[in-house]
């Protein structure tokens, strides 16, 4: 089975992109999907969330908006929210890909915003960044309810810069060239992967100045 580590920036279409995957038959892991899994009544998250962040917890989950607002009072505080999901997440996607890998599944996507942040990129057989230009990105996202400007600063500011995941990326999807030319794209990628001639890049998987993680 080949595992593709799909990534990029908030606003640059990743789940446009994992619809487009999961077209072509590949299984799709979402880690925005799973935390919010962990996040729920009876999730395993809850507890040392609820121990680490006093206050969070509402009817036996956890509350973001309350947890949002106990990250931003503590500069370190999303360091040590990392430091307790991450590894619970893990667990659960090495679970689902083992089971993908059981049931004869050829391709499965990640969809980890912070594949590069988290080390994920290690894991995977190939990386592919989703990308559009900034100001696609800023409309995109400025346009989601809710949504503000120091909001968008605030994300950006913990995710990788566009440019960097494109440089180290395997392969690049641009959603601001149109659906069509993604489809395209995706076609390429998943034909490309799926040959039996297919070798996995080569890449550098650790980087002079990263933190281990």
């Amino acid at each position: 089975m080949i595992v593709l580590g799909l990534t990029g920036s908030i606003g640059m279409g990743k789940s446009t992109t994992t619809a487009m995957f999961a077209a072509h038959g590949a299984v799709i892991w979402n880690a925005d999907d799973a935390v919010h899994a962990l996040y729920a009544r009876g999730g395993a998250a809850v507890g040392p969330v609820g121990e680490a962040f006093p206050g969070v917890v509402v009817d036996g989950a956890i509350d973001r908006e309350r947890l949002a607002e106990a990250l931003g009072r503590d500069d370190t505080a999303f360091r040590r929210l990392e430091t307790l999901v991450h590894p619970l997440v893990a667990t659960g996607r090495l679970a689902d890909l083992e089971a993908a890998r059981a049931s004869g599944v050829r391709l499965a996507v990640l969809d980890i915003p912070l594949l590069f942040e988290t080390g994920g990129d290690r894991a995977v057989d190939a990386v592919v960044v989703v990308t559009a230009s900034a100001a696609v990105q800023r409309a995109r996202v400025l346009a989601r309810p809710g949504m503000t400007v120091e909001r968008f600063e605030t994300i950006l500011a913990r995710q990788l810069p566009d440019a960097e995941k494109r440089r180290r990326a395997d392969f690049v999807v641009d959603t601001g060239e149109g659906l069509d030319a993604a489809r395209a794209r995706v076609a390429e990628i998943v034909g490309m992967v799926l040959a039996p001639d297919w070798k996995r890049p080569q890449r550098t998987l650790s980087h002079p100045g990263e933190p281990p993680h």
